[in-house]
This record gives C-alpha cells, structure tokens and sequence, in this order.
C-alpha cells in the first residue's frame, strides 16, 4: 500500500488498517523486510489519524452559557 492510498482512507479504514498492521508486527511473523515496511506504512496511518483527530477536534463547538444558564452562542472546544 502506497502513501498515496493510504491519505485517500477514511478514518475508519485507516484505524483498521493500522489495527491489522499492529496485529501482524506483533506476531513476529513477518519476515523482516516485510516488517520494516508495515512499520513506514503504520507510521504514517498513525499520523494521518492524528492529523484528522486533531482537525475535527478544532473543529467542534462548545456551547457558551450566559449568567442565568441560557446558551448564549459557541466557541472553539477547549476555550473558556
């Protein structure tokens, strides 16, 4: 699987991806050249999945409350 292909994975599939790739490394059955290859491809589908986690989490919301508990509009998650 190229990088190419690997940036085109939803989340999802990438977490799954990266799932499966943990399971075969952790098997200490695959020879070592295919190793250090599942390892450079984990690597960046544990990127991609953080890159995307950090995106939607600026992306989400927090509602605001005014002094008598009314929501009073939104702000960044993780503000106030």
């Amino acid at each position: 699987m190229t990088g190419d292909v690997t940036a085109e994975l939803s989340f999802e599939a990438a977490l799954k991806r990266l799932e499966e790739i943990v399971r075969k490394l952790e098997s200490g059955e695959a020879p070592l050249d295919d190793a250090i290859l599942l390892y450079e491809e984990g690597d960046r589908l544990k990127r991609q999945c953080e890159a995307r986690l950090k995106d939607a989490q600026m992306r989400i919301e927090q509602i605001q409350f005014d002094r008598e508990g009314q929501p009073s509009g939104t702000a960044p998650f993780g503000e106030g």
